[in-house]
């Protein structure tokens, strides 16, 4: 089946100077509701404008890519959480360590729906399909789980994990219920089996085997989406080695997973990080099951420069070498904001990329 949409884009949208301040300034709820929506129609219509056709609200109602669970469940202590190291992306930038919001101190508990209100005011007012993004189940053990406090509540990962899976799973089974055409899981926990570094720390540290606990999260991910399956909804997963203020924090190649991930992974469309060299070649594609599609991910959502359509051509060229062109689609390989700080470029810089996006798929594919 070919691809239903060329020019794509992972969701996420650098956050406008005003949400921020207003962020920090702790207006009231419904002043803060009433600016988002704003800024939010703002990036709608710029979506529309640039000629995409499916649309995002660009997570500007979020603190981060995975904050709508966090505020739809109880068991989440923000106070406490875990430093993670991350590697700078921009010359001259020094690596940073940034903190995981939030360790898992109690039962998880839902309190309320996820994305309902993210969805509905887009649904309102979006001028075609609408693209909906949940962080994958796999995402809180991995780093939400703290030994010595949420083994008090949880005896291992895995019980965790199947606790928060019915979550996701009923949010996807609901928005596709109620009208999204295109669901997006967010899962850069898969880079953690494609570096060896994270790999070892799998092992040693979590105490897994990583080939057991890839088998796990490709089943949590499947039981998430298996009562989801619908004519005319793509469903989707997104996989980066990560992307938080332009830095990132693995490296290296699908080769290690892709048998496996492509194999398994009961999704319609698989967007891949390919913007640099830490994500290898594009040889593992020639795991991508026919009709599948693949979403490359050529343009980078972390560095200012802008790319070379020429180049992004010639990259869309070697790729269809494993993968036929008409299942093949671009984007840049992350959001630009997985968290509500962003990037570390302009919104005008933004823009740019996305339009390059949209032209590129226009020239190449003839529709974007």
């Amino acid at each position: 089946m070919t691809a239903r949409y060329h020019a794509d884009h992972i969701g996420s949208l650098l956050r406008p100077v005003e949400l921020l301040k207003a962020r920090s300034a702790k207006i009231s709820r419904e002043q803060l509701r009433s600016m988002e929506d704003d800024h939010i129609l703002r990036v709608i219509q710029h979506q529309k404008e640039l000629g995409f056709k499916i649309f995002t609200d660009g997570e500007l109602r979020r603190i981060n890519f995975m904050s709508d669970f966090n505020d739809a469940v109880e068991g989440i202590d923000a106070s406490d959480n875990l430093l993670r190291t991350w590697q700078a992306s921009i010359a001259g930038s020094s690596t940073q360590p940034s903190r995981v919001p939030g360790i898992v101190a109690g039962k998880i508990k839902q309190t309320r729906r996820m994305t309902e209100h993210e969805f509905a005011f887009v649904k309102t007012h979006g001028p075609g399909d609408i693209k909906v993004t949940l962080p994958t189940a796999n995402q809180f053990p991995a780093i939400y789980y703290k030994k010595g406090i949420s083994d008090k509540c949880y005896a291992d990962y895995s019980e965790l994990l199947w606790d928060i899976v019915p979550i996701i799973k009923a949010e996807v089974k609901a928005l596709v219920s109620e009208g999204a055409q295109y669901v997006q899981i967010d899962a850069p926990r898969y880079s953690y089996y494609i570096d060896p570094k994270w790999r070892s720390y799998i092992q040693n540290e979590m105490g897994l085997d990583p080939e057991t606990a890839l088998d796990e999260a490709i089943r949590a991910d499947n039981a998430c989406l298996e009562d989801a399956k619908r004519e005319g909804v793509v469903l989707a997963i997104h996989l980066c080695r990560g992307n938080n203020r332009s830095q990132w924090y693995a490296e290296g190649g699908y080769d290690a997973i892709a048998e496996k991930l492509f194999g398994e992974l009961q999704v319609d469309a698989f967007l891949l990080e390919y913007e640099s060299e830490r994500a290898g070649s594009f040889a593992p594609l020639r795991h991508v099951p026919r009709g599948k599609t693949v979403v490359l991910g050529l343009v980078s959502s972390k560095l200012p420069e802008m790319e070379s359509s020429t180049q992004l051509a010639k990259r869309i060229d070697e790729a269809s070498k494993y993968v036929p062109l008409e299942n093949l689609a671009l984007s840049p390989q992350c959001g630009f904001a997985s968290t509500m700080e962003g990037n570390l470029l302009t919104e005008e810089e933004q823009w740019g990329k996305l339009k390059l996006v949209v032209d590129t798929a226009l020239e190449i594919w003839g529709t974007a």
